[in-house]
Parts: structure tokens; sequence; C-alpha cells
């Protein structure tokens, strides 16, 4: 009977996948979904995209570049296909908290054994280059399912198939049941998934714990009750030829139901050679306070360590994990837990230690907490690594390691010699005494002819790009506005564009910005030239637009042209800032381009000698200041002589 149910399901899928909805991969906001998530975007082939949702909108799939506790393990970007909504918070009805943890569905609420089933599938065909021997997909499992229908009919499936004409056709699948799902609604802070079981209380006036079993209504505030849960971050490998052609399918489906929503994180999908590590390890952190990291707060470690080779690794004499506790901190007794093994803390070497062993295909997950000292004064960074001794030859000795790693941070260094940066870097933090209020950057520190870059406190927050043989993007000496050297742009169509990175993660995961400001100087020119800025976030999507044009002034050679800087609207129009000036020109000299938030709204304000001569109120783009992630300079004109801006004492300002 249990086979029946079984092939029900699977004829039902295939029916879906014939009658659902369809789209390209390439159709998400303008941007591949494969290329969100290929590590060499050259190997794509096609790709192809179809889930469940009947309102043509594709809400199954989300690209993301953070979500929670959740970063790319590869470039700035990540996927995440759902049965419910991807990549909404909470993972309730109505995304409501508290809410009905019965989620979103697309076909019927109770289908049936049969189905129909909500759906989402993703399949690409990838070109294996030359050498290649393994492709290699990084994958994490969210489900509501988890605890109470662990075991049963209802647990939403993951599966992976990769066709090779070479190898054959394999299969992956996972659900709650995996050795890798062990992670609990505390472990996976939002990331949507961090749901507890509650229940009103009409004594107390609230909303109380409760058993998870059953339906129930859950919200986001920790409670013991937890009710939802996750795999640990997992890489599985697959043999491949050279130069074939192979076909990769990512499918998640509910099981039983259309309720309880389940999703999947996907990213890294790569090619490698014969050789590939058989232990993965992740070490993320999160303040439980919540806001900025200050002293006295108790940041909570999580630790997961995957077995992603076809051998168990075993538990041999010696400690197969150590991490040190971090300066300026300390440990908070009774808060280490470990899904399998023995874990403790060493008071006499103020570290960490685990020892166990992790099946072929499974992870352990180990969490501890740390105090910071209430007496730092400074902003001071925590930092921390965490060591796995594994048996890489079998031999009963563990004789080789692995780092542990943080998935926000790649410094670009090879610290453990497998040829990769950014998958062995510590974990690190900063503890901010007190509220930043401003960054500046005013390029007194900078080369003159290269690019820039700004730290606080050891933490670069600003980089941008260097210039190329026709432009000029760099800082500058011979012209500045109050310190030694400014930023020189001179940019025609045609050439690379310029870039100004920010990196603010570390300042809390979505930075309160208030203010973006900036000093700059321009002069007339003789012909038509332009130059666009674009600020976008982590995502590629308009946060706002500026413009500085040259029109004509009607006057003789040379000063024919003079500026004028525009901001575009939500209407995809521009409007102009004006100064005192005739035509509101932007004549020799300094000026001041502040744009601040007001509510939903952008302030534009442009002073000359300190003087504010326009003001003018309007919409973000698409995104949200506190986005911010870069600005795209370019130039839509080709002037012979290209007119030269200069850009100073540039601000960011927090609320």
């Amino acid at each position: 009977m249990r086979l029946c149910i079984i092939l029900s399901i699977f004829l039902t899928l295939s029916l879906l996948l014939i009658i659902s909805t369809k789209a390209e991969a390439g159709s998400y906001d303008g941007k591949d979904i494969a290329l969100a998530i290929l590590h060499d975007p050259s190997t794509l082939v096609s790709s192809y995209y179809e889930d469940s949702d009947t309102t043509n909108q594709f809400r199954q799939r989300a690209i993301l570049d953070s979500l929670g506790i959740l970063y790319p393990t590869d470039g700035d970007s990540f996927a995440i296909l759902s049965t419910g909504i991807a990549g909404a918070l909470p993972v309730t009805t109505d995304s409501e908290d508290p809410g009905s943890e019965r989620g979103t569905w697309f076909g019927p609420r109770y289908p049936g054994p049969s189905g129909p089933f909500d759906y989402a599938k993703l399949v690409l065909d990838l070109k294996v280059p030359i050498g290649m021997h393994n492709v290699s997909f990084d994958l994490q499992f969210f489900s509501m399912e988890y605890p109470d229908y662990v075991g049963t009919i209802y647990n939403d499936k993951v599966n992976v198939t990769v066709i090779s004409p070479s190898k054959g056709t394999r299969y992956y699948q996972f659900d709650v049941n995996s050795g890798d799902f062990v992670m609990r609604s505390r472990d996976i802070p939002g990331t949507g998934f961090d749901l507890f079981a509650v229940r009103w209380s009409s004594s107390q006036n609230k909303w109380v714990p409760t058993s998870p079993s059953g339906i129930d209504y859950v919200t986001t505030t920790p409670y013991w009750s937890d009710d939802a849960g996750a795999s640990a971050l997992i890489t599985r490998v697959f043999p491949v030829s050279p130069n074939e052609t192979i076909t990769l399918i990512f499918q998640i489906w509910d099981a039983g139901d259309n309720q309880f929503d389940s999703a999947v994180f996907i990213d890294n999908i790569r090619f490698s050679g014969f050789g590939y590590p058989d232990i993965k390890a992740v070490k993320t952190w999160y303040d439980v306070n919540g806001g900025n990291l200050e002293p006295g707060d108790e940041i909570k470690y999580s630790i997961t360590i995957s077995n992603i080779g076809n051998v168990s690794m075993p538990d041999n004499p010696g400690y197969e994990f150590e991490d040190p506790i971090p300066a300026n901190t300390t440990f908070v007794p009774g808060s280490i837990y470990c899904s399998s093994g023995t874990c403790n803390y060493l008071g006499d070497e103020n570290k960490i230690v685990w020892s166990g062993s992790i099946a072929s295909e499974s992870s352990v997950l180990i969490t501890y907490k740390v105090k910071i000292d209430p007496s730092i004064t400074n902003t001071t960074i925590i930092s921390n690594q965490g060591v796995v001794h594994w048996d890489r030859d079998e031999d009963g000795t563990n004789e080789a390691i692995e780092l542990t790693d943080d998935p926000t941070i790649d410094d670009g260094v090879d610290q453990d010699g497998d040829g990769e940066t950014g998958d062995d870097d510590p974990t690190i933090c900063v503890v901010l005494p007190e509220k930043i209020s401003e960054l500046s950057e005013d390029f007194s520190d900078d080369i003159p002819g290269e690019g820039a870059r700004q730290n606080f406190s050891g933490f670069e927050w600003f980089r941008t790009s260097s210039s190329c043989i026709e432009s000029y993007f760099g800082v500058a000496g011979a012209y500045h506005y109050s310190t030694p050297n400014s930023f020189k742009v001179q940019l025609r169509s045609g050439e690379a564009k310029g870039y100004w990175n920010y990196s603010l993660g570390w300042l809390t995961s979505h930075p309160n910005i208030s203010y973006w400001e900036i000093y700059f100087a321009c002069g007339n020119n003789s012909e038509e030239a332009d130059l666009i800025l674009e600020f976008k976030d982590g995502d590629g999507n308009d946060i706002l637009k500026l413009k500085i044009d040259y029109e004509s002034t009607g006057e003789d050679l040379p000063d024919n042209f003079a500026p004028c800087i525009y901001y575009m609207n939500p209407e995809g129009e521009w409007v102009k800032l004006s100064t005192d000036y005739p035509n509101g020109y932007l004549y020799n000299g300094w000026y001041k381009l502040r744009i601040e938030v007001n509510g939903t709204d952008l302030d534009y304000i442009l002073y000359r000698k300190g003087i504010v001569t326009d003001r003018k109120r309007d919409g973000f783009l698409s995104s949200p200041l506190s986005e911010l992630s870069r600005i795209e300079w370019y130039s839509t004109k080709h002037p012979v002589v290209c007119p030269i801006l200069f850009f100073d004492e540039h601000r960011i300002g927090f609320s």
C-alpha cells in the first residue's frame, strides 16, 4: 500500500511538470537564477524553471545575497526554491507573526495521497570543462514538517538528479529523516523557519509556548517549542566526464498535503578534478540580544561539521573538533549542545571540544554561547576559528585538519592550501561600545593614481575600482576640497564602469542608513558629456540614480556646455536640482549633495557655499538606501574633450 502511494505521488508530479506554470530561468528579474548559483557561468548551456504558482509570478524561487544566517557559499548570491513563497518571513500563512504554520499553498490544501502537490523545479544543462571529473553543489534543507511529522508520509522532499551521458543517471534525495537534518528553530534565526509553537492564553492575555505537535500557531519569538528545523549546509559530489553536457535537476515538493512549507538553499555548483575534501565545517554566529553587538551581549555560535564523503568519519583517539573561546569573551556555562557525539567545555584550556563519528553524507551540529566582556570601551574584533581533526586515509589516526569557515567572509587568502579562498576564514564579529553615527572617507590616506579604500577599526567598509587605460577613475592629489586628495572621475561611453563598493554587514545585517553625502566639483565643457551614478543593492536592484549632464548654454567656445545635476524619480523621469546660478548650472566650484531618508522617501539637497540651493523629495526606485551595496559610474556619451569631475569628503550616516 505504501509503495502504491509513493508511485502515485511520482506519477502526479510527472503530470504536474506538463500542466504547471513555466519560465526560462533567466526571466527572474532580469537575472538568471542559474548564474546566481554557478561558480563558472561559462559552463551554462541552458536553464529552465517551473513551479506550481498559478499567478505566473514564480514566487516559489528567490535570488538573495543573505537571509538570516544564510549567505552565499560562492560569489555574492544564492537561490532558494520553496513549496511556498521563497524567502518569505516568517514562513506562515500570509507571513503573519504569530501566524498559522499552514504556510502557503498553490494547489488544494488537501490534495489527497495522489496530489497534485506544490513544487518547484530548476533544470540546468552544463558543459563539463576539460580535466573535470566531478560536479558538486551546496544544499541546505528547511522544513516546517519538523518535528511533528518526522517519520510520516507528510515529509516534503528535495531531489537532485544528475544525468551524465558517461556515468548514467544518479539521484540524491533528502527530507527531515536525513542524517544531515540536525538544526532546530533556535539554530536558524532570520530564515523564516525560526518558528516556535504557541497558543493564545485567555487568562494571561498573550501568546505562550506550547507543544509543537499537530497544527499550531507559531512565532519567531524564541521559546523551547521548536516547530521547524533544517539540515546542515552540505555538499554533494557526483562523477561526470570532461567535455560532456550534463543535466542537473533540482526539485522540491510537498508530500501528503500542500501545507507546512519547505525550502532548499542552492549555491556553488562547480566542477572539480578527481580529488575532493570529505569534511566541510561551517561556523556562524548571531547576537542573542539583537541589534549591533555591544559589550555584555551574548554571542551564539553554531558549527556544522558535514561528512560529504561516502565513508564514515571514525571516532579516533583525541578530539575530533576543538574551538578556542575568543579573547574578550567568556563561555556561558551550560550553553553547549551537540546533536551527536560528546561535547564539553574545558575550563583549564578555555576551549570547546567534541568527539564522535559522522556517518557518510551526515552532519553534526555543535552550538555554544559566549558573553562579551562588559568593560570593553573600544571597538573590538571578536575572532576565532575551530579545527576539525579527521582521518583521511582510515589508518586510525586523525592526521588531516579542516578549519571552520565563516560564509560571510572571503579575505582572498588560501589559508589551508586547497587552492580556494573564502572556505577557511575565521568567524569574525565587531563589538561596538557606542552607536556609529557616521562613516567617512576623505581619500587623504589613499595613493593618487590608484583606487581608494577605507576601514573602520580594521573592517573595510569602502573600496573602489581603479582606472582603465583610456579613463580616469581613482584618487587624485592635484585638486581637492579640504584634505590632500580627492577622487577624480573622467569617463566616456564604451569604457568600463567604475565602482564604489560598500561592505557594511559587520555593522549590522541591514544598516539603517539615514543619509549619503558627497562634496563634488565640476566645470564647463566644449561639447556634450554626462556622468551617471546608479546606486544598487546586493542583488543589483536600483536604489536611486544621479546624472550630471552637460547642457548647451548658448555661449561661445570653450564654455558652451555647462553641467546640471539630476536624480531619477520612480516614474523614470530625470528631475533637476538647481543651483542659484541661471538655469541651475553647476559652474566652477565645490558643491555638496546630501541624500536623506525621510520616511519612505528620499530628500535630495543641493548646497553651494554652505547654503541650500534646492531641495526635493521623492521615492526610492526599487530598494531602500539601507541595502546600499555599490555605486556604478558610467557615461552614455563620448566627447573628444572629456570633462573632469572631483568628489571628496564622502560620508554615510546612520540613525
